[in-house]
């Protein structure tokens, strides 16, 4: 009984070990996420403001001899709708960085919230507060417009629906703008190849074939351009150029837009002539554009099979059949009269 007791003694001790180094663990891996949110919050901030008063700088050369009661209204705090959202922003991003918090906005919405191009914390607490929002307001709605039709359990699963379906709503048009952003990177990553195969070919160096592209091919690369206006911005505000296209070559969960960003990283780091590696991978990804096109008209044709069985058999049927039916008829009633 007493080696039982001695054994049991060890295997709980062995189990209080290892949990306390699991905790160990867990406490240094939560305090480099931690010092990680800060340093990309700092980073973030300081490209805001840089932002701003590079445009504040560009205001004031602009006014002339009015700036400086612009510089007063400017600087005055916002009123009206948009205090009101800077309010409501400046509480989700307190909010952020708790367990509750963590909760709300998970790593699968912060990637969703990146893919569509909202990178900054301010955007986070916007997304966090109109959740909760959601969560509380429609169950409110369908409370009022349901008065007097449903009573008990019944009212209470419609209230439980109502503020589950408020919570995700902002979630479902996130993903839906996300999805229509991958598919607009999969159509703008051959052009934007061909682009800065040009441009690198005329001379110009990495930093200004990007700056190019951002300010003059806009409209052509809507999602693109902005997407490297923001790498762009965070260069210049102080990280690398690895870590500001590292950012956009793992949001899209697009392999050519990562072989693109490395590709940009070595040219960044080590030079060297880029002009046939950028023109073998566009035509690798016109090849592949080529074959998804042709796999989409294949299921095109298919489907459309089916309309046309549906539509278009009737209506060739009574064409071609129907005067002979008529013809039989009317010998079939002449016979009788």
């Amino acid at each position: 009984m007493q080696t039982q007791q001695l054994v049991a003694l060890a295997l709980a001790l062995a189990a209080l070990g290892l949990l306390l180094i699991a905790g160990l663990v867990l406490a240094r891996m939560a305090a480099a996420r931690r010092s990680e949110r800060t340093l990309r919050h700092a980073l973030d901030e300081r490209a805001l403001q840089s932002a701003a008063l590079a445009a504040a700088a560009a205001a004031r050369g602009a006014e002339g001899a009015q700036g400086g009661a612009k510089r007063a209204t400017r600087h005055a705090p916002p009123t009206g709708l948009k205090g009101l959202l800077e309010r409501f922003a400046h509480t989700g991003i307190r909010w952020l960085d708790t367990p509750f918090g963590r909760q709300i906005v998970a790593e699968e919405d912060r990637r969703l919230l990146e893919q569509c191009g909202f990178v900054d914390t301010r955007t986070r607490g916007l997304f966090l507060v109109a959740r909760l929002a959601g969560a509380m307001v429609l169950p409110v709605l369908a409370g009022m417009l349901t008065r007097g039709q449903f009573e008990g359990s019944r009212y209470v699963a419609l209230v439980i629906i109502a503020a589950m379906a408020g919570f995700m709503l902002p979630k479902f048009v996130l993903r839906r703008r996300a999805g229509k952003r991958r598919n607009g990177v999969v159509d703008e990553l051959p052009l934007l190849v061909d682009l800065l195969r040009l441009l690198q070919g005329v001379g110009l160096s990495l930093d200004q074939s990007l700056q190019v592209v951002v300010n003059d091919f806009r409209g052509m690369l809507p999602v693109l351009a902005g997407e490297l206006e923001i790498a762009q911005r965070q260069f210049t505000a102080g990280r690398t150029r690895e870590q500001s296209l590292n950012r956009l070559a793992t949001s899209y969960d697009n392999e050519d837009l990562r072989a693109v960003m490395r590709l940009l990283v070595q040219v960044d780091r080590h030079g060297g002539a880029v002009q046939e590696p950028l023109k073998q991978f566009g035509d690798r990804l016109r090849e592949t554009r080529r074959a998804m096109l042709r796999e989409r008209i294949g299921r095109l044709a298919v489907k459309m099979t089916g309309v046309m069985i549906v539509t278009l058999l009737p209506a060739l049927m009574i064409v071609t059949a129907g005067p002979g039916v008529l013809a039989v008829q009317h010998s079939l009633g002449a016979a009788k009269h």
